[in-house]
């Protein structure tokens, strides 16, 4: 080293034995560099301590070495629902080995629907994690056949040929083993709080639902649109118990909605079981929690968002990935609701 600052480009290359290009290319790549430059730059930089200027490098690789993972939902929501926490600590934990720093996009107040849309087009980041998307939020159509790399947590409401990656639990599946259970207890009026039907996991999930009621003749007319949140579902489950007094029991598309649905039941002096049954869905810490213990379905959110980040990682390193989606099977968690 010629000076006494921190080690340069000029610097690597002088001790390693090659050029300037060289030295640039094997630190950014390893494009035309030979395996015996590359070892020897690889040892000046380790042993220099060198390193890159990270804007330097994004102007010469065009990559900004981060990835976004778009969550479009309040910024609340991330703190207190366990699937979005849970995805972020996923995401979070699957990039620890790598060099690529993680960018959170949260949906604001009085947002613009196209704005993340654009933000992610703008060269902002190499690639893309979706999650709780919804249907006006044009991320779909924004990130379908484009060029920046996406994978979806959660089944898109695009058709398959869009060109969309995405993985998540069988949630049709999942309506139907909580809905079944119901049916295997006995009940017979048996009412369900969705989630937001402008999210795939909510419209998937009563149709689970649906489809189990009329496989077994059972009327599916009791049912309440709710939002996947506690208050949510206490608002959801007394306009349900209003409209439809005689139910015997409800399968309810979140436990963060079954929780506020027990309150709801509780102040009415309402027993579960005893009086009304209740499955939830996600098994993610609350249902463990609740009193009685909630009947629900895995919703694998480590495994879907580890699949989601090997996928992109895939994806940025060139490579190519199954156009097929990934789908986890659904499983029931028994409990002492149903």
């Amino acid at each position: 080293m010629t000076n006494d600052g921190p080690p340069t480009l000029d610097d690597v290359a002088r001790t390693a034995g090659v050029s300037r290009s060289t030295a640039s290319r094997a630190i950014n790549g390893g494009l035309r560099v030979s395996p015996e430059a590359q070892a020897a730059v690889d040892d000046a930089v380790a042993r220099l301590g060198y390193s890159p200027n990270r804007a330097a490098r994004s102007l010469v690789t065009r990559r900004t070495d981060s990835i976004a993972l778009v969550v479009p939902e309040p910024d609340g929501r991330i703190l207190t629902d366990p699937f979005l926490a849970g995805t972020l600590r996923g995401v979070s934990d699957a990039l620890a080995g790598t060099d690529l720093q993680l960018v959170l996009l949260l949906a604001r107040p009085g947002e613009h629907p196209g704005q993340m849309a654009r933000y992610l087009r703008s060269g902002h980041v190499d690639g893309v994690i979706v999650t709780s998307h919804h249907r006006g939020d044009h991320l779909e159509a924004e990130l379908a056949g484009g060029k920046l790399p996406a994978v979806f947590v959660g089944r898109p409401f695009a058709s398959d040929d869009a060109g969309l990656h995405w993985v998540d639990v069988d949630n049709v599946t999942g309506g139907r083993l909580a809905t079944r259970r119901l049916i295997e207890r006995g009940c017979r009026r048996i009412a369900t709080v969705t989630g937001p039907l402008d999210m795939t996991a909510a419209v998937d999930r009563f149709a689970g639902w649906r489809e189990e009621m009329a496989a077994t003749g059972l009327p599916d007319d009791a049912y309440v649109e709710g939002d996947f949140t506690v208050s949510g579902g206490t608002a959801a489950t007394q306009h349900l118990l209003d409209e439809h007094p005689d139910v015997d029991a409800i399968f309810i598309a979140s436990d963060l909605m079954a929780e506020g649905a027990l309150h709801a039941l509780a102040a009415r002096g309402i027993s579960v079981p005893g009086d009304i049954a209740v499955t939830g869905f996600d098994d993610l810490g609350i249902a463990a929690s609740a009193t009685p213990r909630l009947t629900t379905v895995r919703n694998p959110v480590v495994e879907m968002v580890n699949a989601a980040t090997s996928t992109l990682l895939t994806m940025l390193a060139g490579e190519q990935v199954p156009s097929a989606p990934l789908i986890m099977d659904a499983v029931l968690i028994e409990g002492a609701s149903a």
